[in-house]
């Protein structure tokens, strides 16, 4: 059973996370369940967790997108659904409609496709499809989510004799309004509505002599609306349907809800698997931005993070266009504790924290910015001290506040904890401090928890150092610049460099002597040790990397002489195969030539043919009779290098195509707008001459001998006389 502490949870930075995956959720159902995610307490449903986001990964890279699963929240809705005798509105039946025909589309997607999502497959399998939710509501409400007028036989009627009434409402008043446009009562505007009734606006010194009702009237008073008489009847008649209308409606819409209530805890499921789908989907959209897998998670005690990033340090120094830096980190029982050491600002915090918040996101079914290679297993807890622990509320100062948090520690910590704390000792005298510390430490050891320290207390390093399972580890520093290299060495703790730095920010050398000779000179020597130590190392680094790199470069050199010596031996052979057949050719033409110069002394015909004869059997015993087999072999070499070569003819044809077209095109050239008195020539032509005039769209171009008019547009700029 895992069990993360909310201040775990908030030194590793963990709802950061889940703010970034919140905002890549489609529905606000999705957005509420992601900011919700937290460790699972079982292995069966993290590991099920974690396949399904990794299915929805690969649905990027394949041919079989997954459909979209967004929706609007129908929670009222399936409130008003569990009570008997309500009613739901128009619009929310059609976005029950909508869930219900999304989530069909999808269990039927995963099902069609399980070869690909089987995890996906088998959560969406659990809930059952159906078309009958979907099938009443379409059957009363149209995609525009208004009532069908066939929604029953009497709301059919009742809009036929609306349609009806409204008809002779918009004649009678079309009567009136010529009528009394005709006899000048009317003001310009004619017509008008008043509470979405149809008014004649008649001038207000003619209202006495318009028959009908006064709805109403304009601001200045100078209009006044009134329904004409021949209106009123059809108006009262069309408010008497309309009101009908409404009561069938209500009548058709409750015995909706009614047909609905029934499927209320299938459409409940709907929009939970909608929600979680929408929450993997998130997930798998984050995986895709900080190039998260799964890694193997196995049973064996091992963590070994490969190439690990720090996912929130990555997006954001991606923004910046910055290089992150990624760690490799391992823990097992033959190397249970790692202590960190080296200056400040080195990315120990940040080493100790990216471990820390990987495994809780890979505990949470959140894919990790990790290596391929990568192998971890699952802790019962993850306890962290990191960051400012002053305690002003409790009024603790940082080192009772550390003491209270390394008793809770020592009241959990077990062989499937993993403890990550940050300046490991701090907040007291060094000596004392450091003492209580290296108690802890021993304590945490020997219960065989997993565990990463930083820390500047040279007795700890020394503690690692002596501890069979226990490992010292730095961050490189650069020994010329002094500058953070940002790698994490296992195996030799690391140099705080403090009187270095020092110096390098402008310290007196003075000063940093006497600071030295106040310290115990073995604390000194054992530090400048580590710091020699940790130059050596970076200089290894260095020539390592170099080495690497002559290598690389060595193999790849190698590769090339390999492929020129193959086509060497290639065209040696080819060349041994055309020697052999002209040495034979040769031959045959000197027997050829002694047996013609024989028959041409002796004319015996008999004696020519046995020895031209006998020449050609002494060939063909040479010769090997191929099989059908073979035969067949050698005419499909002939065809696929017939191919080869008519393939190989058309690139060079269209290569020779293209490099004319090219030749032909003529990059255009900026148009000029021509003035009189400019050089121009036609765009066909060769003489020049000079722009004359210019009428609408034609010119006048004067060649000395004679004048011409053309069209503008036919002429190209030559010069301008200066």
């Amino acid at each position: 059973m895992i069990s993360i502490t909310n201040k775990t949870l908030q030194d590793l930075e963990f709802d950061t996370i889940l703010n970034t995956i919140s905002e890549r959720c489609n529905t606000e159902l999705g957005k509420i369940k992601a900011l919700e995610i937290t460790p699972f307490k079982e292995k069966n449903l993290l590991m099920n967790n974690l396949l399904q986001t990794s299915e929805y990964v690969s649905s990027y890279s394949n041919n079989n997108a997954i459909p979209n699963h967004g929706f609007d929240s129908i929670n009222n809705e399936l409130k008003f659904l569990s009570i008997d005798g309500s009613q739901l509105e128009v619009s929310g039946f059609r976005k029950i409609a909508t869930v219900s025909e999304t989530a069909n589309t999808l269990i039927l997607f995963f099902k069609k496709f399980q070869e690909y999502y089987s995890k996906l497959n088998e959560k969406a399998s659990q809930i059952q499809v159906t078309k009958e939710i979907v099938k009443y509501i379409d059957e009363v409400i149209d995609k525009h989510g208004e009532v069908r007028d066939n929604a029953s036989p009497d709301l059919l009627n009742i809009r036929r004799d609306m349609n009806v009434v409204r008809g002779k409402v918009n004649q009678s008043f079309g009567m009136a309004m010529s009528q009394y446009n005709s006899l000048g009562y009317l003001d310009d505007i004619k017509e008008s509505f008043v509470e979405n009734r149809r008014v004649l606006a008649v001038l207000a010194m003619y209202r006495r002599k318009v028959k009908g009702s006064i709805l109403g009237s304009s601001k200045t008073g100078s209009i006044a609306y009134i329904e004409p008489e021949a209106t009123l009847k059809y108006s009262r008649e069309l408010n008497n349907l309309e009101y009908e209308e409404k009561e069938e409606v209500t009548r058709i819409l409750k015995q909706l809800t009614n047909d609905i209530r029934p499927f209320h805890e299938l459409i409940v499921s709907y929009q939970e698997f909608l929600s979680d789908i929408d929450v993997i989907a998130a997930k798998a959209k984050y995986a895709n931005k900080i190039n998260g897998i799964l890694p193997n998670i196995s049973d064996k005690k091992r963590l070994y993070f490969r190439d690990a990033y720090h996912p929130i340090l990555y997006l954001n120094n991606k923004l910046k266009n910055e290089i992150t830096h990624p760690q490799t980190i391992e823990l097992n029982p033959e190397s249970t504790i790692i202590v960190i050491s080296g200056p400040n600002a080195g990315g120990k915090t940040i080493s100790l924290k990216t471990i820390g918040l990987l495994q809780l996101m890979l505990q949470s079914g959140i894919l990790i910015p990790v290596h391929e290679r990568s192998e971890t297993f699952l802790f019962d807890r993850i306890l962290t001290d990191i960051g400012d622990n002053q305690s002003i509320e409790n009024h603790l100062s940082t080192y009772s506040y550390r003491l209270k948090n390394m008793n809770y520690f020592l009241k959990k910590c077990n062989s499937k904890t993993l403890f990550l704390i940050d300046e490991f000792g701090t907040g007291s005298d060094p000596d004392l401090g450091g003492a209580l510390a290296e108690v802890f430490l021993e304590e945490f050891y020997h219960r065989e928890a997993f565990g990463i320290i930083t820390t500047h207390y040279t007795n700890l390093k020394i503690l690692a150092n002596e501890l069979p399972n226990a490992t010292n580890a730095n961050m490189l520093f650069d020994e010329r610049t002094l500058e953070p290299m940002y790698k994490l060495h296992l195996g030799q703790a690391g140099s705080s460099f403090t009187f270095e730095v020092a110096q390098k920010n402008g310290i007196p050398f003075g000063l940093i002597n006497r600071a030295k000779k106040k310290i115990e000179g073995g604390k000194v020597r054992f530090d400048k040790t580590i710091a020699t130590l940790q130059k050596e190392r970076s200089k290894m680094e260095k020539t390592s990397l170099n080495l690497k790199e002559e290598e690389s470069k060595a193999r790849e050199e190698s590769k090339k002489m390999e492929s020129i010596n193959a086509k060497i031996k290639d065209k040696l052979e080819r060349y041994q195969e055309l020697y052999d057949a002209n040495q034979r050719l040769i031959y045959m033409g000197q027997k050829i030539d002694e047996i013609s110069s024989t028959y041409f002394n002796n004319k015996d015909r008999k004696t020519l043919i046995g020895e031209f004869l006998k020449v050609v059997e002494i060939e063909n015993s040479k010769r090997k009779k191929a099989t059908a087999k073979e035969l067949k072999e050698k005419e499909v070499i002939q065809k696929k290098v017939a191919e080869e070569v008519k393939v190989k003819v058309e690139e060079i044809r269209q290569e020779k195509k293209e490099k004319k077209l090219k030749l032909k095109e003529v990059p255009e050239k900026p148009k000029i707008a021509l003035k009189i008195g400019d050089r121009v020539r036609m765009f066909d032509g060769k003489a020049v001459g000079t722009l004359d005039g210019i009428e609408k769209n034609k010119a006048t171009v004067n060649y000395g001998v004679f004048t011409s008019k053309v069209s503008l547009d036919a002429l190209e700029f030559v010069e301008r006389p200066k």
